[in-house]
């Protein structure tokens, strides 16, 4: 199933592109607000396993507008940032100025499924709530893992589809009635909040997605489920030459 975010004309990447930067001046409100601000542990805990061993780069694909970046710069010494969006990426490169973090972290406009960047040129790869909008999603893993340096690791945080009664019909009706209409009335976008759900929906996650994490080069691939399944913390690393 391949969800895009709007019925009108181009690919799955332009759409999401026009979508994201037109949602941006909100995003980062609606994301705090949806969550109660949970999303920011999730990625507090993907800087944490980061941090279990020396990272020099570290580059975040669909970063947005900077937050896993930010984090990350904790734990690496240089960060580089990719995201589509320009829209989302200018509300970025402000925050990270704001944070007198400009020496360390570089915000660039670039597709995930062709990143602009040398193979092995990082020892860490992080994306946080971007990999169900590839418009290829097993294109979009092994071009990360091809700028992975031998023996560096992939991070995916992503959104996931709780299992138990209750918690399973009460996430469902939030995420597929609540999110929707709030998201419409304070963003102003009609499809936007709409493509959230059906986007989490048509995503292979859990074991599934290790899969493809697989398939794309990796190992040692495991996932964790976070908050009763709420999101899912999937990592991996390139083999290392001999």
């Amino acid at each position: 199933m391949n969800v895009t975010p709007y019925s009108g004309e181009g690919t799955k990447r332009e759409q999401v592109e026009r979508m994201f930067d037109a949602i941006s001046p909100k995003y980062d409100l609606l994301n705090r607000l949806f969550s109660m601000g949970i999303d920011q542990g999730w990625r507090r805990k993907v800087i944490r396993m980061v941090g279990e061993e020396p990272v020099d780069h570290l580059l975040d694909v669909a970063t947005g507008t900077a937050d896993l970046a930010i984090l990350a710069s904790l734990k690496a010494k240089r960060v580089t940032g990719a995201d589509i969006s320009e829209g989302m990426l200018g509300l970025g490169r402000e925050k990270v100025t704001k944070r007198g973090l400009s020496d360390r972290i570089t915000l660039v406009q670039a597709d995930s499924e062709s990143l602009p960047f040398a193979d092995g040129a990082f020892d860490a790869v992080t994306v946080a709530f971007g990999v169900r909008n590839f418009e290829h999603l097993a294109v979009g893993v092994k071009d990360m893992v091809r700028v992975l340096r031998p023996g560096g690791r992939l991070f995916v945080l992503e959104f996931s589809k709780p299992h138990k009664t209750p918690f399973k019909q009460l996430f469902r009706f939030y995420f597929h009635r609540v999110m929707p209409t709030v998201g419409k009335a304070i963003s102003k976008d009609s499809a936007a909040y709409t493509y959230l759900p059906q986007s989490v929906d048509a995503f292979p996650e859990g074991p599934a997605f290790e899969q493809v994490m697989r398939d794309a080069g990796l190992a040692e691939v495991r996932s964790f489920p976070l908050t009763g399944g709420i999101a899912t913390l999937y990592r991996g690393r390139r083999p290392a030459t001999h």
